[in-house]
């Protein structure tokens, strides 16, 4: 007999994976290269593995929102990246509307709680 798979891992990773887009933007508004964001939001407790974080990169930056250099100083070379003016803007947008749905989510889950 197959025992039902655990439903929290799977909801947890949907959670998450817009959550990482918009922890990984929060840091960008300054050059990071892709270990020292990894480790700034780890620092954090945002977790991001290598094999999720610099295909997002890329495709953040296919997208207009990064911008990308490389940089050799001291040790190899780095690609650094940053959040373009668009990123900027949808950044501010995307911080507000995390505000707005946290602050409605925490009087949902409140409300529930207090039942």
């Amino acid at each position: 007999m197959v025992e039902p798979a655990d439903p929290f891992s799977k909801l947890e990773l949907e959670l998450r994976r817009g959550a990482i887009v918009l922890a990984a933007l929060s840091q960008l508004r300054t050059e990071q290269y892709g270990y020292s964001l990894r480790q700034a939001l780890s620092a954090r407790g945002m977790e991001i593995e290598e094999g999720t974080l610099y295909p997002l990169l890329r495709r953040l930056e296919s997208q207009g929102l990064l911008t990308s250099h490389w940089r050799i100083q001291d040790g190899p070379p780095r690609r650094y990246y940053v959040l373009s003016e668009d990123g900027a803007r949808l950044y501010a947008r995307l911080s507000a509307s995390w505000n707005a749905l946290s602050g409605v989510m925490a009087d949902l889950i409140n409300d529930g709680a207090a039942e």
